[in-house]
């Protein structure tokens, strides 16, 4: 699901993703006086000894001691569900002026209520209170926190794996899916919650996990779900167009992401300068920086001096590459990852760089890498290969930059090899990216087939139209020899696609990776691009990878 929720659903939709699963066993009972306090609100009387266990700002997910926080939705408001909040055991109620007076007028509510100017503000401080996820002085897990428009999921992916190659018992917060030492969670937002960060936080340290990696959205700082959390080492990985439709402009886009690299929220940073932005970003943030270099050794246009880390020497083995990782200081380590594109040669030295900022020896490091090849590790929906002959990728690309590397990536060096792309853009979303996807694809593909990505509630038709001008525009006005073609359903897309190919080509389906849901008018259909692409190989007679390990 896309992280572009209305703030403060108080009664969002329930399914996969419960949080159920997220809280510690055991919670120490704060008084709710302590909770006024924290937030300069005075409980009078009685009502100060009553305990808090817990903190949710959904109805459904309430539970016994809880503090229900009533919010404004995107069309009720949180107050609307206090009686079921209640019902279920909170213990009190958080709300705004609008809150309370909706709660003043409909419901006789037995429970102690406090009002705050703004509470989606201070959730997540108060999170951090009841849960004690980062307690002062107490053991916790080293936290990393990746932000930047693409490659925050395969990066937190690879640092696991080389967390856990380096002998670390690790957990893992972001877009596909939670680990917190038992049991995967199925994700519902990039970032959770302010509520469910805290609750998976101080379940990882009940757990006794040692490190944890979390993908960090702009959605997560504008709407305050980090808020209350210091990573240990934030890293930025690029910032190319995407959710213009919430931001307005690039430059706010960039300012939000900058605010991950303050004393507030991180204690140190990696930033890859491969383009302005991270430049800029190194040379602003209030927080010691390293800086890593994937294009050359000084940086995007304008650095100032060279990058404290940079690749050199990529050179491909298998599907992927093998890369030094050097510093200015003379260390050198000999990094693999067996994922396609250079992407993912940046997210590699991103993970690697990161790792080794937050204390770990370049030594032990290079040890991990050699031994537990971390960076072959398969993430869902990102790259994934589903059969070689013809290659057939589903990847999560769905902005122009990403689109335009994963094209790039797939191109086979074989003569006569075709790239087949299928594709859609979202709806309720930045409509500017819709055609200049459509171009780029156009630019890189040998087919083109337009189709429905999740149209939200926005008509399809609509949005297809808008890729195909932008596709149309420019195979006309640039002499581009592709074929483009508009198919829908998507299911009808990708089983043309893969009737129109060959053994030696290439068949990337893009934009949804690893979902498992399309959203048509308010309705999710079940739809899996790998499931509905191995069904389309196979009736075709094609071979499909059974090992969704990447090879090299």
């Amino acid at each position: 699901m896309s992280d572009q929720n209305a703030p403060g659903a108080s009664a969002a939709p329930s399914g996969p993703g419960s949080t159920s699963g997220f809280r510690p066993a055991a919670v120490a009972a704060v008084p709710l006086a302590t909770i006024g306090e924290s937030i300069g609100v005075v409980v009078p009387g009685a009502a100060g000894s009553v305990p808090v266990t817990g903190i949710s700002l959904n109805s459904r997910t309430v539970q016994p001691g809880d503090l229900y926080v009533a919010l404004p939705g995107a069309s009720r408001h949180g107050a609307d569900f206090v009686s079921q909040a209640v019902e279920a055991g909170a213990a009190a109620v958080l709300t705004d002026d609008a809150g309370a007076r909706l709660l003043a007028f409909s419901h006789d509510i037995a429970v102690p209520v406090l009002l705050a100017e703004e509470p989606r503000s201070l959730v997540g401080g108060l999170s951090a209170l009841i849960y004690q996820s980062r307690p002062e002085g107490a053991q916790a897990p080293a936290l990393f926190g990746v932000t930047g428009t693409n490659g925050k999921t395969t990066t937190t992916y690879f640092i696991n794996a080389l967390l856990q190659a380096l002998g670390q018992k690790t957990g893992l917060i972001g877009t596909i899916e939670i680990l917190a030492g038992g049991a995967p969670i199925p994700s519902l937002l990039t970032t959770p919650e302010s509520t469910d960060v805290h609750a998976l936080l101080a379940l990882m340290r009940e757990r006794g996990l040692d490190a944890a990696s979390m993908e960090v959205s702009s959605h997560a700082v504008s709407f305050h779900r980090v808020d209350g959390v210091v990573f240990d080492v934030a890293g930025f990985t690029n910032l190319t167009q995407d959710h213009l439709d919430l931001h307005g402009s690039m430059d706010e886009y960039f300012q939000t992401k900058a605010q991950l690299f303050t004393a507030e929220r991180a204690r140190r940073a990696v930033v890859t300068v491969d383009d302005d932005w991270g430049v800029t970003l190194a040379a602003t943030a209030g927080i010691p920086v390293t800086t890593l270099a994937t294009h050359g050794a000084g940086g995007a246009a304008g650095s100032p001096a060279a990058a404290d880390w940079t690749v050199t020497d990529p050179a491909p083995r298998g599907l992927g590459t093998d890369f030094t990782l050097r510093h200015r200081g003379g260390t050198e380590l000999r990094v693999h990852t067996g994922l396609p594109g250079s992407f993912n040669v940046a997210n590699a030295a991103l993970a690697t760089v990161m790792v080794l900022t937050g204390g770990h020896d370049a030594a032990a490091v290079q040890a991990a890498l050699d031994a537990g090849d971390p960076f072959t590790v398969a993430v869902p929906g990102r790259m994934q290969l589903v059969s070689t002959a013809p290659a057939a990728v589903v990847d999560f690309a769905h902005n122009p930059d990403a689109l335009a590397r994963a094209l790039e990536a797939v191109r086979s060096p074989e003569p006569g090899s075709r790239v087949i792309i299928v594709f859609g853009a979202t709806g309720q979303r930045d409509q500017s990216k819709r055609p200049a996807m459509g171009a780029i694809a156009a630019r890189l593909a040998d087919t083109v087939i337009v189709s429905d990505d999740d149209p939200h509630d926005e008509d399809a038709a609509a949005i297809r139209a808008d890729v195909m001008a932008g596709a149309v525009e420019a195979k006309e006005h640039e002499d581009l020899s592709c074929s483009i073609l508009e198919v829908f359903p998507r299911d009808a897309a990708i089983r043309k696609a893969v009737e129109l190919a060959g053994p030696a080509d290439t068949i990337l389906v893009a934009g949804r990776g690893h979902e498992v849901w399309q959203e048509v008018k308010g309705v999710n259909l079940a739809l899996d691009d790998r499931v509905e692409l191995r069904s389309a190989l196979t009736a075709r007679g094609f071979t499909v990878l059974e090992d969704q390990r990447i090879e090299s």
